[in-house]
């Protein structure tokens, strides 16, 4: 049984980072976030596409409430940082023991919290698209009534940095996005009733839940494009900016009258 005062300290742990996590998006990012429909209130399942490494941090924003992120269990063993992560109420994915993770987010649903998850359940394709998506969102909607939202994230991939750390002894490769514009699009709370067990219709649910996503990332990659050709038509005027000065012919000395 859990720690009455658990949730207590989860909420301090994680009010401590969170201004870190904004003031990063806000002065190193440049973070673009469309909402087409406030966020719900109650528990909900944010469901995102993955990127990137940097994506559970920066979902941290969508929300003024608490949320705990669904991580894969390597940045668990991160030291102090890792540490961090437990406290603030995160939740560790083990390959193998994903049944573990899913029985902790569908408790803090029914306790009320919001949780976040990647139904890529990996880092999606570095060359571009997504993975074919796990069911686990779909099935904790099923059984705890709490809608999906689902988020579609675009960022520049050129900008991307492999970063390797040794965990546990061992090599470990992080896909991080640590500068440039940075896009998110919200669409609206996705519901689902029915049969839990009935696995044809979980993963349609899954499906729809992903068709949903990468609409919304195509979204968010239009608006980036439009951004940056904006952004490059007036660096391109700023640049020449005696280009814009009108010349008018000399007069001086003249006089059109006759004497």
């Amino acid at each position: 049984m859990d720690n009455p005062y658990r949730i207590a300290s989860d909420e301090v742990f994680y009010w401590l980072g969170r201004p870190v996590v904004e003031m990063y998006a806000q002065s190193i990012l440049r973070m673009d976030v469309v909402r087409h429909a406030p966020l719900p209130d109650g528990p909900k399942i944010i469901s995102a596409n993955h990127p990137s490494t940097t994506d559970p941090f920066l979902i941290l924003t969508l929300a003024s409430e608490q949320i705990s992120i669904l991580i894969s269990e390597t940045l668990f063993k991160v030291p102090l940082f890792g540490r961090y992560l437990r406290q603030a109420g995160h939740v560790p994915v083990v390959p193998g023991n994903g049944r573990a993770a899913f029985e902790k987010a569908r408790q803090l649903l029914d306790a009320g919290r919001t949780v976040a998850v990647f139904p890529e359940g990996a880092i999606s394709p570095l060359a571009g698209g997504f993975h074919k998506p796990r069911t686990g969102a779909a099935r904790l909607s099923l059984i705890t009534g709490a809608p999906v939202i689902p988020v579609g994230i675009h960022l520049q991939r050129e900008r991307m940095r492999l970063i390797e750390t040794v965990v546990d002894g061992k090599p470990e490769v992080g896909t991080w996005y640590l500068r440039g514009p940075y896009a998110m699009t919200m669409g609206h709370p996705l519901r689902f009733t029915g049969d839990v067990e009935e696995r044809a219709y979980v993963r349609s649910a899954s499906e729809r839940i992903m068709q949903h996503i990468a609409h919304l990332a195509h979204q968010s990659a239009r608006r980036m494009k439009e951004m940056e050709a904006t952004a490059s038509f007036q660096r391109r005027r700023t640049s020449h900016p005696l280009s814009t000065i009108r010349r008018v012919p000399a007069t001086i000395g003249r006089s059109s009258s006759k004497r």
